[in-house]
């Protein structure tokens, strides 16, 4: 499965990429199916992300590779702590 997505992302990128985007393959659970990625460059601040996310990317995930459930967009920005007191 691992080897699939890596080459339906590769099949993605180009598309991505003309509006200045990209996608990073993060991991992918092969029990659940799910396909963690990172969307980089101007996909961070694009309001279509989520919807070329889930309408795009999952869609062609989907078709393409079998037992796939899901792509989620992982965010590893850091997270500010609430302040103890």
């Amino acid at each position: 499965m691992l080897r699939q997505v890596e080459q339906t992302i590769d099949a993605i990128r180009p598309a991505i990429q003309v509006d200045g985007g990209d996608i990073e393959l993060v991991g992918v659970d092969e029990d659940s199916g799910v396909v963690e990625v990172r969307l980089v460059g101007a996909c961070v601040s694009c309001p279509a992300s989520t919807q070329t996310l889930k309408a795009g990317i999952e869609r062609i995930m989907k078709d393409r590779v079998e037992g796939v459930t899901e792509v989620v967009n992982v965010d590893e920005r850091p997270t500010e702590s609430p302040l103890e007191l």
